[in-house]
């Protein structure tokens, strides 16, 4: 990577600098992101072998979960190590892997998010058109686009931060590289740098939070018009869907679309996207999800099952 810089690495200053509170973030974050691969893992593989979750609103949460994935390993076992270490170094170039990493995997949720909603809208308010617009080919096709999305928006970040020259210390503020707290390390006005970066990544997170919200909007109201079995059951799964946004998204409009000034509370709400978010994801698709509970209970004691004989 052409290095616009006099500075080789840098030096987390992580959540806390206290070592029994850092003995609890490395426990605390451990769990977590267990508890995300996990979970993620297991609908990823459920949906795979399970031939009763073939429609595409489990073709979507396949890939949201992959995303989730993803996107939490681009900073948590990171996170979890240096909890435990002396000194918190990154090089230069892995700082710039995972601003990319992070950058990549937080779009593609974004885009898929999208799509499980415009799925939901097209099943509730257009059933009877539904399996031609939402045919295979199609999924497949708007999968693909929201893929070259991600990588797009994630070449636009590393090309933002290249741009950065780093002259001074090189203690960042925080447990992972980000434009944002990068850019408080520059030796350079960063005015225009962070107007683009609130057009890129805020652009999209606020962008994509209203196009949801009204996407939902328009799905509940058309409800009035289908039975009451028909509306318990879309909503129960609305609801799921409107929750896992509003997570996701209210903490990313937080951090992405202001001026390039810190709060006390940064980091914490950066914990709570990158790894509270998906680790929450599995349990709201499934707790709240009979038909993916069910194939999973199918699936594991078929395999069980099969392994006794």
């Amino acid at each position: 990577m052409q290095q616009n810089k006099s500075v080789s690495e840098f030096i987390f200053l992580g959540l806390t600098q206290d070592p029994m509170r850092q003995k609890m973030v490395f426990v605390i974050a451990l769990i977590f992101y267990t508890g995300t691969v996990v979970g993620n893992l297991l609908i990823i593989v459920t949906i795979k072998f399970s031939r009763a979750l073939g429609s595409p609103m489990y073709f979507f949460l396949f890939y949201l979960s992959f995303a989730d994935t993803g996107f939490s390993t681009s900073t948590a076992p990171r996170l979890i190590v240096d909890a435990i270490s002396a000194k918190k170094v990154i090089s230069y170039n892995e700082c710039m892997i995972q601003v990319f990493v992070l950058h990549l995997f937080g779009a593609m949720e974004v885009f898929v998010l999208i799509l499980m909603a415009f799925d939901r809208y097209v099943a509730i308010c257009k059933p009877l058109r539904y399996p031609t617009i939402m045919r295979r080919q199609v999924c497949t096709t708007l999968i693909i686009l929201a893929w070259i999305g991600s990588f797009i928006h994630s070449i636009t970040q590393i090309f933002l931060a290249l741009k950065l020259p780093f002259c001074g210390p090189n203690l960042i503020d925080h447990y992972c590289c980000d434009l944002q707290p990068l850019l408080q390390l520059a030796c350079m006005d960063t005015y225009v740098i962070n107007l683009l970066l609130v057009s890129n990544s805020g652009a999209i997170c606020l962008s994509g939070f209203v196009l949801l919200m009204i996407s939902y909007f328009i799905i509940l109201r058309s409800l009035r018009n289908h039975s009451a079995e028909g509306r318990r059951k879309a909503l129960s799964t609305c609801t799921s869907h409107i929750f896992v946004v509003i997570i996701f998204f209210g903490p990313a409009i937080f951090m992405y679309t202001r001026p390039p000034t810190t709060f006390s509370m940064d980091k914490m709400v950066a914990v709570f996207y990158t790894i509270g978010t998906p680790f929450l994801n599995p349990l709201i698709y499934t707790l709240r999800n009979a038909e993916v509970k069910n194939a999973m209970k199918k699936l594991w004691i078929f395999q069980i099952t099969s392994d006794i004989k």
